[in-house]
């Protein structure tokens, strides 16, 4: 296993040795601000690249949805509500609040008769540009199911009704539904016992783990061979859904949308708020030094999303997730791979890169 310097210790809140830097910020030339992180591979049954402290939990935040759609698939509740490919891509979701993403979401809603009221979490604007000034043109306020969150709650809402779960307790971390969620995620990571838990910004519970039992899990569900019959059919179901409806995972213009789209039906890409992604991929002969199923998982320290961005597309190039016959980065993921810095008058005056030398780990 590959392996960069001595591992950071944490001490509380304060980061006593600090992870290595992954990405830098220019301004005429020069650097102008960095952050650092951590990375964690798994290639097959196997953790192949560690950079900085992969073992300290974090909060993995709206990153681990597929992990906690995962019992609905196997409950059969998916199957039996006859769920289409964008309402099962949903699920998994932080959307932007499109048109397409609410109507999915109050579809959703539809086939089982709950009302959208029912969903815990809170309003907030859409996050896509055009979708927010429509609403502001309307005169029209953000509702529940605008929230990025609202696909997983309706799948929660499902799930707790399938366990026997009152409706108004379905958040509750000691509801039938929200226990079975949290065993998946901890069988998922490879991790024994309850896992730390925290609040989450949708009013759902969130998981703390370490990078190194988060990528392990999205490397599972790229891999699903190993899991009973059941679980590696959800894994399956989820990663043809999200190949199918990319752009249903987040939006036209996100990274995510972009990463699936490269390998549809091979793959899944998430973001986690604070500066959280994780990047499944299926085996691939054509990747050469690492053909196999590969789990991926990032956090930047400082939270920061542009922070990640170009150190995931940069580690893909690295780990020869493009193949050998494109020279670099795929056109539809540059912009994330060197991310233009533009003043007031859009000029370009610097870029936001990766700076880790992935071979020297």
């Amino acid at each position: 296993m590959l392996q960069a310097a001595a591992a950071p210790v944490y001490n509380g809140c304060v980061q006593t040795a600090p992870n290595p830097v992954l990405s830098i910020v220019t301004r005429s030339g020069e650097v102008e601000s960095w952050h650092r992180g951590a990375v964690a591979v798994w290639h097959e049954c196997e953790p192949v690249l560690e950079v900085g402290d992969v073992a300290a939990p974090v909060f993995v935040r709206s990153a681990v949805k597929p992990l906690q759609a995962l019992p609905l698939f196997e409950r059969g509740v998916v199957d039996r509500l006859a769920l289409s490919t964008a309402e099962r891509a949903v699920l998994c979701a932080s959307h932007d609040g499109t048109d397409e993403h609410v109507a999915a979401v109050r579809s959703l809603l539809a086939r089982g008769g709950l009302d959208e009221d029912r969903l815990g979490c809170g309003p907030h604007a859409p996050f896509a540009k055009e979708a927010r000034l429509a609403m502001l043109r309307r005169g029209a306020s953000p509702e529940k199911v605008h929230n990025n969150c609202s696909g997983k709650h309706a799948g929660f809402l499902y799930l707790a009704r399938e366990c026997g779960d009152e409706l108004g307790d379905y958040l509750q971390p000691e509801s039938a539904a929200q226990r079975l969620v949290h065993a998946t995620v901890a069988e998922m990571a490879g991790l024994d016992g309850p896992l730390p838990t925290g609040l989450d910004g949708c009013g759902a519970p969130t998981f703390r783990l370490p990078l190194r039992g988060l990528a392990r899990a999205f490397c599972r569900m790229a891999n699903p061979d190993g899991l009973a019959p059941v679980r590696a059919a959800a894994c399956r179901s989820i990663f043809a859904a999200v190949g199918e409806a990319p752009a249903m995972l987040a939006g036209q213009g996100r990274l995510c949308t972009a990463l699936v789209g490269t390998w549809p039906g091979r793959s899944f890409a998430k973001n986690g708020a604070e500066g959280v992604y994780v990047v499944a991929l299926s085996a691939d002969p054509a990747r050469r030094r690492w053909p196999g199923a590969l789990g991926i998982a990032v956090k930047v320290d400082d939270g920061a999303e542009r922070g990640y961005q170009p150190v995931v597309v940069d580690l893909l190039r690295w780990l020869g997730a493009f193949g050998e016959a494109v020279a670099g980065v795929p056109a539809p993921l540059q912009r994330f791979w060197q991310v233009p810095v533009r003043n007031t008058q859009r000029r370009p005056v610097g870029e936001v890169r990766c700076a880790f030398a992935w071979e020297r780990a």
